[in-house]
């Protein structure tokens, strides 16, 4: 997950504004919505550094959608702007992953799919 990640963020779906992320989160096997899903997001700030400030969780909904705003991430080093994000729900894997910002855009929709747990 890199270093940055924290556990207990904070339970928010807005830390900033300028970028929109929406998406709905859904079963591999028959791409059913799962609900009540945590989605926790952590990224560098405006001055490319990592801080509590840009960190949120989020639980979906019935019908699994999210929405999260925030401001857009800085790149920093040799990394382009990006949003790590974990989703865990129970019954399913865990996934870790990053979405990378296009340029000049003000959002994305990003879907999510998980598989069962392994038994």
């Amino acid at each position: 997950m890199g270093p940055f990640y924290r556990v207990g963020a904070p339970l928010r779906s807005t830390i900033g504004k300028g970028y929109l992320l929406t998406g709905t989160v859904k079963s591999a096997v028959d791409c059913s919505a799962i609900p009540s899903v945590l989605i926790e997001f952590w990224q560098a700030g405006p001055d490319g550094h990592y801080s509590d400030a840009y960190r949120a969780a989020i639980i979906t909904g019935k019908a699994g959608h999210y929405r999260f705003e925030t401001d857009r991430p800085a790149a920093y080093l040799t990394r382009p702007p990006h949003i790590h994000i974990r989703i865990s729900a129970p019954g399913f894997q865990t996934v870790t992953t990053q979405h990378y910002l296009k340029k000049n855009t003000s959002g994305a929709s990003l879907p999510l799919v998980l598989l069962p747990a392994l038994q």
